[in-house]
């Protein structure tokens, strides 16, 4: 199933973070925080949302860090995935 987002939106998929500390601890999956970094895998076409003319800055591949409470959880096809306002989208990680 393939999810085409639309207005100003994009689905993003959480990057995984390290499992262990910079000292070699090893974290468990509840003390391991929310990655706030994440893979674009689709972009709306922006134009005309709520009056205001959007240009999407994203493309689908980009590296992004988006703001902590941000989006709507989705499972599809067994993936968790994200869907967020290019808004909410804070920067791009090269």
């Amino acid at each position: 199933m393939t999810v085409k987002p639309l207005g100003d939106r994009v689905v993003i998929k959480d990057i995984e973070m390290e499992e262990t500390t910079k000292s070699g601890i090893l974290l468990t999956g509840t003390a391991k925080e929310k990655p706030q970094m994440a893979e674009v895998l689709a972009v709306g076409p922006g134009g005309n949302v709520d009056g205001k003319d959007i240009v999407m800055n994203i493309k689908v591949g980009d590296k992004v860090i988006y703001s902590k409470y941000a989006g709507t959880d989705v499972k599809i096809d067994g993936q968790e995935l994200k869907i967020v306002r290019q808004s909410d989208i804070l920067a791009t990680v090269e």
